[in-house]
Parts: structure tokens; C-alpha cells; sequence
């Protein structure tokens, strides 16, 4: 068994990172710690990197199909990973999860149509429903117990005849919940009395802590995978979301045929030769390094809980149970977000997420990535503690 490094630092600077060479654009800051952008500091798996190389070797990169393999690895990935059968004739493709949620609401929806999203919640969600010309409808999580949860009666009070679609965020980013079955079972018995089709984000589903259980929403129930379109991704897990490649599982025939043609009029569904090379690379080979990564993060995640414990107690964090995005509440500062915002950088030279960008109920809450070297994380740490502290 290969024992990959994680403490191993890569320089990203000068690559054209968002992460790192836009922070000046972004933060005023040319060199504070990155912890905000959703991709991480560990290197591409190996197993990867030497499948795109192979394929560099033949030097034309013309137009491509997807091989049956493509396929099948997708297939056997969701399988192992999460008890779940699909079928190829189930399978689509979309450039990002955030496109694939884009079509899908011109898709199955009509400008003027009504979409319910849960915030606080991953903020390009938003986006998508107001570039579409869709009514947003706002259903927000309650915290219960330290962590979300679904608040039903809200939901079912702000469904009307106009409602089409609810945008699920599953597991949810950013408060990192894996929703149980008993939650998921309640949404979508609510979604299909109403005819609400959800439209289920599971980039993160890959990224789940021991003692969680992702459950993929189609699972739930035959109806419910017959009123469901799924996106999913290796992008986060294996750190490759520049390959742009992301899956669109549509059990459906007719919703399937009708996501198809969507991608099809702008011929955005051949995607890129390296991306479908990455993704079958990613779930053919990655079950061990995934295991070893998920091992680390949960380690940054304890040297991070401990950390806040014993030196900024006034901060509150969401434990996780899955994502390298952990939710850390600081409304006991009683700062506004610009200026919790402008403090952290300040102070701290450490750029996280503004939690407002979320929407409702993300006042007084920042974000930060733990997917990157403990020593990354401790310096971060560190220098938010003597602003904080």
C-alpha cells in the first residue's frame, strides 16, 4: 500500500490559482493565507496525473467520445462507494455541478417559476435561479442539536402552484451535514405531493467522515429517482476542478432526454479530453488515496476543534460530517460581515469566506478550507488567534 504524502507543501503561486494569485483582487492582500476557495492544497493523485500524461503522449487532441470504461468506472464508483446501482443510459455530463444546476432550472422550469433553495447555502445557487429568471423562494435551515437541519413546516408554507424545482445541497456546504434518511425521506415525500422536483447537488458526497453515510436522493425511493436529477464530481475529492467534468445522473427517461437536448443546443455535452480522462482515472484507482486524504482532513478538523477550544472559545464550530469546508460561527464578536471580514484580513492576513455570500443565516459566520498542510492550517490558526484572541 502507497503511503501518499499530505504534509508535502506545493507552491501554487504564479499557476494562475484563484486560490493564491487573485487574493490581492479579492482581499487587498497579496499574501494572506488562502482558506476560502473549494479546492485543496494536495497534490493531484499520481494515479492521475500518469493518465493524462499517457494520453499527452499522442500528440492530437481531436474530437472524442466517451469509452465504455468512462462509463463503468462511474458505475462501479457509485456502487462501492454508496450502495447504489445506476445504469449507464442514466448518465450525462455537465462542465461543473453549478452548469448542470443551471441547465437543469432551464430545463424543467419556466422564466416567472418559482425555486425553493435552503440557505444559508452554496451562494452560486442564487445565480443560477436569478440568471435563469426564476422566482426565488427562500426555505432556511434551522439549527438543531449543533447542527442543520430541514425546517418542514416553512417548507410546506412556501410552496405554491408556481414552485417547479428545490435545489438540494446534499451533503450541505457549508455546514458540512450528511443528511440522514429519516430527513431525506420527509423532503421528498413534501416534493412529490406538491410535484417539486429536486434538483440534488452531491459534489461533497465523496468526502464523508467515519461514522456518516451518504445516501445518494435517488435511493430514497423509486418515485423519488423518477423525480430527481443528480450532479455529481471528482473535482472536489480528487482536487481537479480545473478539468471541468463533472456527472448528471437523471433516472428519468423523459426528464433524461429532455436534460440531453438542453446540453446538446449549445454542444457543451463532449466536454474535454482530460477531464473524462481524470474523472475514470479518479474512480478506477482512488478508493486508497481518498481513505488516507479523508484520514488527514479529520485530523486538521480535531487540530482545529481543539484549537478553538482552548483559544478562541468564543467562536462556535459546526462540527462536520463531511467537506473540507468547516462553518465557524462568530456572531459573539457581534461584528457586521464587512467588518468581521475586514478585521480577519487585517488582522490576521487570513482570507475566509464571508458567511453572508451564503444568504439567510449566514450573518456573523466565516468559512475556512481545511484541506491544505497542518502547517498551513496551524500558521492560519495562530494568526487568528492573536487577532481574536
Amino acid at each position: 500500500m502507497k503511503k501518499y504524502n499530505f504534509d508535502e507543501i506545493v507552491q501554487r503561486e504564479g499557476t494562475n490559482s484563484l486560490k493564491y494569485d487573485a487574493r490581492e483582487m479579492f482581499f487587498k492582500s497579496k499574501d494572506a493565507l488562502p482558506l476560502w476557495v473549494a479546492d485543496m492544497d494536495f497534490k493531484t493523485p499520481d494515479f492521475i496525473v500518469k493518465a493524462i500524461k499517457k494520453r499527452l503522449n499522442h500528440e492530437i487532441f481531436g474530437y472524442t467520445f466517451r469509452p465504455h470504461s468512462y462509463f463503468q468506472s462511474i458505475m462501479d464508483w457509485m456502487k462501492r462507494r454508496h450502495d447504489w446501482e445506476i445504469q449507464k443510459e442514466w448518465i450525462s455530463f455537465s462542465p461543473g455541478v453549478v452548469a448542470g444546476l443551471t441547465f437543469a432550472i432551464e430545463t424543467f422550469s419556466n422564466p416567472g417559476d418559482e425555486v425553493i433553495v435552503q440557505p444559508p447555502v452554496y451562494f452560486p445557487f442564487f445565480d443560477c435561479v436569478k440568471g435563469t429568471k426564476r422566482k426565488m423562494v427562500e426555505n432556511p435551515l434551522k439549527i438543531e442539536n449543533k447542527r442543520y437541519t430541514f425546517d418542514f413546516k416553512d417548507l410546506k408554507s412556501k410552496i405554491t402552484d408556481r414552485t417547479k424545482l428545490l435545489l438540494l445541497c446534499n451533503p450541505q456546504n457549508p455546514g458540512g451535514m450528511v443528511w440522514t434518511r429519516k430527513e431525506l425521506e420527509e423532503l421528498t415525500t413534501i416534493c412529490l405531493e406538491n410535484d417539486v422536483m429536486i434538483i440534488s447537488d452531491e459534489i461533497h458526497s465523496d468526502l464523508i467522515f467515519e461514522g456518516q453515510k451518504h445516501i445518494p436522493l435517488a435511493t430514497i425511493s423509486e418515485k423519488v429517482a423518477q423525480n430527481c436529477m443528480i450532479s455529481m464530481a471528482p473535482s472536489k475529492t480528487f482536487n481537479v476542478a480545473g478539468l471541468t467534468s463533472s456527472v448528471v445522473i437523471i433516472p428519468n427517461k423523459t426528464k433524461f432526454a429532455r436534460y440531453e437536448r438542453a446540453i446538446g443546443v449549445g454542444h457543451l455535452g463532449m466536454g474535454n479530453i482530460f477531464g473524462s480522462i481524470a474523472l475514470e482515472a479518479a474512480y478506477t484507482h482512488g478508493h486508497e488515496w481518498l481513505g488516507q486524504m479523508l484520514a488527514y482532513l479529520w485530523d486538521n478538523y480535531l487540530f482545529l476543534e481543539d484549537f478553538f477550544e482552548k483559544r478562541l472559545p468564543r467562536v462556535k464550530v459546526m462540527k462536520p460530517e463531511a467537506t473540507y469546508l468547516i462553518w465557524l460561527d462568530f456572531r459573539d464578536y457581534g461584528m457586521k460581515n464587512d467588518d468581521l471580514m475586514k478585521f480577519t484580513i487585517q488582522n490576521a492576513n487570513v482570507a475566509l469566506n464571508d458567511g453572508g455570500r451564503f444568504g439567510t443565516g449566514g450573518d456573523g459566520w466565516l468559512r475556512i478550507n481545511i484541506g491544505c498542510q497542518r502547517s498551513t492550517l496551524q500558521e492560519a490558526l495562530e494568526s487568528l488567534g492573536k487577532a481574536f484572541g
